[in-house]
């Protein structure tokens, strides 16, 4: 009797450039966020493709408009309906042979190869032609770039700085004198920031035991003694990860908890808390305090905040409530301190995010700027008389930041601005701290500290 040798279950390689192009697909055509999007794609991918995959995606989003005028000449017309997919799947190819170390002949195959993966082999030889025709137009422009020329091409500023034509004039009109390094700056890859918790190391005596770990340290920020990475790190590589000894968070964001500056015996809210960063940084800095509670109008965000209460061991009341509408889960305890982490344009972040900038309209703006009044307005009979309000954004439009604390103030008696320390920036004559993209090599932030006063 003989028996067959067992079946192996050989799983069939995933094309990374097709899950690229349906990934920047749901974003782009189908409004769907990155965050969202990417992971879907990345659960089909081997794990040493994930990173492939994630900076193929990141990289096509942050050159969209710039990608998109590359090919569109090489095309007789525009791919549309059920072909919109390998429109994408062209991006996907022209930012890997413009923008990454990856051999053009290697780009252009695997690109084309994607055509089956997505089901439509007759997309083949258009995906092959213009590819071949990309790398030949780009030789060329290499040859001519050498040599000197007088004619003048105007190219809209859309795709010269990669961002939607409504936001750059919005980022001209708030900062005239530094718009382009704005945009400039969102279009660069963010460094890794950490937070050492307090509770089990300072600052100091992380960075020794990430030297010991030989992470490499690019700066602290000496007011948050926030910790720079000169490269990213897998999470899982950073000393007592698991343990809650640190946690990733951006420079700009650790701010928070210093500003803040809660005491002991204090009774805090964290409105908008999701994920909780924020949160858990107070509770890191303060264990003392009286009482913390965490509010999201998200339910579901709010099993990121838990989660990481839990690997930080660390308590609060978390509740899913709408900030604009406090009667529904106010108790009638007024607070010490609240930070308000207003929902926004998050156009402070767009380097970290840069879906934000397709994702996000012109006609967002004033919706966000009504709701932010809401919340203020709902919000501030919730503190005591002599206590702090912090209001913060990863937004840099002035009209959620200082425009925003103006008009608060203005209609609002027992408000005062607190002048804010921020190291080297003088801000003694302006409406809070604002930071901007790449400044300190944080994100974009902004900050308002407010005192009540009777």
């Amino acid at each position: 009797m003989t028996t067959s040798a067992p079946q192996v279950n050989k799983q069939k390689p995933v094309n990374i450039r097709a899950l690229a192009a349906k990934c920047c697909y749901g974003v782009i055509d189908k409004g769907r966020s990155l965050s969202d999007e990417l992971p879907k794609q990345q659960d089909k991918a081997t794990a040493k493709d994930k990173g492939l995959l994630q900076e193929i995606c990141y990289g096509v989003l942050r050159y969209l408009p710039e990608l998109e005028h590359d090919v569109r000449g090489l095309m007789q017309k525009p791919l549309t309906g059920k072909q919109r997919v390998f429109h994408f799947l062209l991006m996907v190819g022209a930012y890997q042979i413009k923008y990454m170390r990856i051999p053009d002949h290697a780009a252009v195959s695997e690109t084309v190869a994607a055509t089956g993966a997505l089901k439509n082999r007759h997309m083949k030889a258009l995906l092959n032609g213009v590819l071949r025709n990309f790398v030949r137009a780009r030789e060329a422009m290499v040859i001519n770039s050498s040599q000197e020329t007088t004619s003048v091409s105007v190219t809209p500023l859309s795709i010269q700085y990669n961002h939607p034509s409504w936001f750059i004039k919005k980022v001209q009109q708030g900062y005239p004198e530094q718009w382009q390094q704005i945009l400039t700056a969102n279009q660069q890859k963010p460094p890794m920031w950490l937070r050492a918790n307090q509770q089990h190391h300072t600052s100091a005596d992380y960075q020794k035991l990430l030297a010991s770990a030989e992470i490499a340290i690019s700066s602290i920020e000496p007011l948050s003694q926030a910790i720079e990475l000169t490269r990213p790190s897998d999470v899982t590589k950073l000393p007592g990860f698991e343990q809650g000894w640190v946690s990733v968070q951006d420079g700009a964001a650790q701010q928070a908890a210093r500003l803040l500056n809660c005491q002991r015996d204090d009774v805090v809210l964290d409105c908008c808390a999701a994920p909780g960063g924020k949160t858990c940084h107070i509770l890191e800095q303060t264990p003392d305090i009286a009482a913390m509670t965490a509010i999201d109008v998200e339910a579901s965000r709010l099993i990121r905040v838990e989660e990481n209460l839990t690997r930080l061991g660390l308590k609060a009341n978390v509740i899913a409530a709408d900030a604009a509408d406090a009667k529904t889960w106010w108790q009638g305890q007024l607070f010490d301190r609240i930070l308000l982490d207003a929902p926004c344009s998050g156009t402070g972040v767009i380097r970290r995010h840069p879906d934000i900038k397709w994702l996000r309209k012109a006609s967002d703006i004033d919706a966000l700027v009504i709701l932010q009044q809401q919340i203020l307005k709902e919000i501030w009979p919730l503190l005591k008389p002599g206590g702090t309000l912090l209001y913060a954004t990863c937004s840099i439009l002035p009209q959620e930041n200082s425009e925003q604390i103006k008009h608060f103030i203005e209609n609002n008696d027992d408000a005062k601005l607190v002048s804010i320390a921020c190291g080297d920036t003088d801000n003694s004559n302006v409406i809070g701290w604002q930071l901007l993209p790449g400044e300190k090599n944080m994100d974009g932030f902004y900050y308002a500290k407010l005192l009540k006063t009777m």
